[in-house]
């Protein structure tokens, strides 16, 4: 098959949180796209299972293993990484954490795992990756709905993806002149495994139906449009962007 129809040819992709989910979706793009990609989490077990499905379809996997919170073992991800590819051309920063509880439940060190997870892992990443990918490159935040608006019991995931946008903004200046852009995808309420509760409860669904543009929750696979976009050549320049995937959730009131 040619490039035309594999824009990511040849480009090594870093998943984090790509074990299932909206990670698992992103990645599952970025293969069907034709780009080498490398799935990141905590359970061996669920990874190689990830690999499976989209080896099963033709496409190229590898794993890596690391909690995003241990400075090390993320420094140790990439070394590996990088001794079996050689280079990171895409870096999607998709693993997060969520903490929903009130302000009065919440406690520092919560949130100081939460925002390391979110916030720092992040930054953290993109520090260890730059030196090895090369002008073109990409990084893509995951960021949520929940940033440029909130909602009550949730302080602390809103202020770390509102952190996260901003970080895209600040790194897409700062890698710009090396060839580099940096942007977002804010996802809206989307049916994973991590909002099962959610999906299962009939005022959610009816909240949905009344506040977004199309009623409805989203697929995982339908984060995979953007990010494959933002990834590709189609937006070489495009950089300090969040682009919402979320149904029409902010679009109107």
């Amino acid at each position: 098959m040619s490039d035309v129809y594999n824009p990511l040819s040849g480009r090594v992709a870093l998943i984090t949180g790509a074990a299932g989910g909206l990670g698992f979706a992103a990645a599952r793009g970025l293969a069907a796209a034709g780009a080498t990609v490398v799935l990141h989490g905590r359970d061996q077990a669920r990874l190689d299972t990830a690999a499976a499905t989209l080896a099963a379809g033709g496409r190229r996997a590898d794993t890596v293993v690391a909690d995003l919170a241990d400075e090390a073992a993320t420094a140790a991800a990439v070394d590996q990484l990088v001794a079996a590819h050689r280079r990171v051309d895409i870096l999607v920063n998709n693993a997060g954490a969520r903490d929903r509880r009130p302000l009065a439940a919440l406690d520092r060190a919560a949130v100081r795992r939460l925002l390391e997870v979110n916030l720092v892992a992040p930054l953290d990443l993109a520090r260890l990756v730059v030196p090895h990918m090369p002008a073109g490159g990409r990084i893509i935040n995951i960021t949520s709905i929940a940033g440029p608006i909130a909602r009550a019991g949730d302080a602390a995931y809103t202020a770390s993806k509102g952190g996260l946008a901003a970080l895209t903004r600040a790194l897409a200046a700062e890698l710009g002149p090396a060839g580099i852009t940096v942007n977002a995808v804010a996802p809206g309420y989307f049916a994973s495994e991590a909002n099962r509760a959610m999906v299962d409860d009939p005022a959610v669904a009816a909240h949905l139906a009344r506040r977004t543009a199309l009623g409805r929750w989203g697929a995982p696979g339908e984060i995979e449009g953007a990010v494959t976009f933002l990834a590709s050549p189609a937006a070489a320049y495009v950089t300090g962007q969040v682009i919402a995937v979320d149904g029409g959730y902010l679009a109107h009131f």
